[in-house]
């Protein structure tokens, strides 16, 4: 994503890797939970020409008016996108190398020059590919750019550590402090992510933490004063962005022909952000709402 100003400072390169070890239910990107090439549908364009389903070697697309991906059958081939003219089939991820993915990058150098800016790997979760990522940074390096990473914290520390030293800043996605509950709503818990971010920490790493506000999910008191007074006690901490949730990825599951599980959530009032804000701000961190 081109001249992007809310994933680390300046106008930014943000190259998404795919592949995810968190299931949050909230998750807007979840065409990056998968590692591997997923399939996408664009209703809104489609002209019910079933050319996919004929095109379709291994019959895996129903045609009943609409076209429906059986995907025990699919095996992302993408013979479906190549005869779809209306571009309403797309596949989602690219095999690309290293000097392919830095000839995107520097394209936008002089954005960067100007504005303070750079380039930012996220995702997914960048660190679930750690030698590509890494060969990445050292280059980007080399070449005086400024580098984010924006990662859900969930990795061996000794891999979070090999890229530290390429790494100026830390974009650390920080949910929920109870460990049963982080559970519950991600799939996983949150002992390593945690301990991950006071390594970094220690490391002296400059970290934006980054937490999206889910209503009735994690922003209760409880998890929100929690959350402060453990922020506080780190070092290098520049800010906290709340990022108040949103209904955005709600089509993208729908293209991805998944069902969504938070439909009945709406995103937080001006109130319920207020209330967020007020335990960071009284421990004295600097707070941001938005990226």
């Amino acid at each position: 994503m081109r001249y992007s100003t809310h994933d680390g400072p300046g106008i930014r390169t943000t190259v998404f890797f795919k592949g995810c070890p968190l299931r949050c239910r909230w998750c807007h990107n979840p065409e990056g939970q998968s590692i591997g090439l997923e399939l996408f549908l664009r209703a809104n364009r489609c002209i019910r020409c079933g050319d996919c389903s004929k095109a379709c070697p291994n019959e895996a697309i129903m045609f009943n008016g609409v076209p429906t991906t059986l995907k025990q059958k699919c095996r992302v081939c993408g013979s479906c996108v190549k005869v779809c003219l209306p571009g309403a089939r797309e596949m989602i991820g690219k095999n690309v190398t290293i000097a392919e993915v830095l000839e995107e990058i520097e394209k936008d150098t002089v954005f960067y020059d100007e504005s303070g800016g750079g380039v930012t790997f996220s995702g997914g979760e960048p660190l679930m590919q750690p030698t590509f990522l890494r060969g990445l940074l050292e280059i980007c390096k080399e070449r005086g750019m400024h580098t984010a990473v924006e990662t859900c914290g969930l990795t061996q520390s000794e891999t979070l550590l090999r890229i530290a030293a390429h790494v100026d800043l830390f974009l650390y996605d920080l949910k929920v402090i109870d460990s049963r509950i982080h559970e519950r709503l991600t799939g996983v818990s949150n002992s390593r992510i945690v301990q991950n971010l006071r390594t970094l920490s220690s490391q002296l790493a400059k970290i934006i933490i980054r937490f999206p506000l889910i209503p009735g999910a994690n922003d209760d008191e409880e998890n929100l004063v929690q959350m402060a007074r453990f922020v506080s006690s780190l070092k290098n901490v520049q800010e906290v962005q709340i990022l108040p949730y949103h209904k955005g990825g709600i089509d993208k599951y729908r293209g991805l022909e998944r069902p969504y599980e938070l439909l009945e959530i709406n995103p937080p009032s001006s109130e319920q952000i207020s209330k967020a804000v007020d335990p960071f701000a009284a421990y004295g961190l600097k707070v941001r709402i938005g990226g």
